[in-house]
């Protein structure tokens, strides 16, 4: 509907995320996305959004029969961008380790696995002398 219908031309490439409504239905939270990501983009098509609130409300209260028309609230979502920046992060600590390692892991060989320690109060098991491995 708002890219078809909704005629206002702050209102970019908007991708809605999530919807919360409550109980009653007086109110839906629409959380949005909206590329590109700069605060100008966001603050003119969250203002387009709002401006246009009353249309969608009209207009959802013709295909959709609920008692209550809920008043629409509009915000940014960010969890896309801290996802984006999640990921970026991941590749330089990737990048970074990948460099840091040794010649050989870097060609797939296994490193050396470190060496495992007894429990705690366990009594350690004699090794074979070399002297009993001779007489086996």
């Amino acid at each position: 509907m708002i890219a078809r219908e909704v005629k206002d031309p702050r209102i970019g490439m908007v991708t809605l995320t999530s919807v919360d409504i409550t109980a009653d239905y007086a109110y839906a939270t629409i959380h949005f996305t909206v590329l590109p990501s700069d605060d100008d983009t966001v603050a003119r098509s969250l203002e387009g959004l709002r401006r246009s609130a009353g249309f969608m409300r009209s207009q959802l209260g013709r295909r959709v029969r609920i008692h209550t028309n809920p008043e629409l609230r509009f915000v940014h979502d960010r969890s896309v961008e801290h996802g984006v920046n999640l990921s970026h992060l991941i590749d330089v600590a990737n990048a970074t380790r990948a460099s840091d390692e040794p010649a050989g892991a870097a060609q797939g060989e296994p490193l050396a696995a470190p060496a495992a320690a007894a429990p705690a109060g366990a009594t350690p098991s004699p090794s074979p002398s070399p002297e009993g491995r001779a007489a086996e």
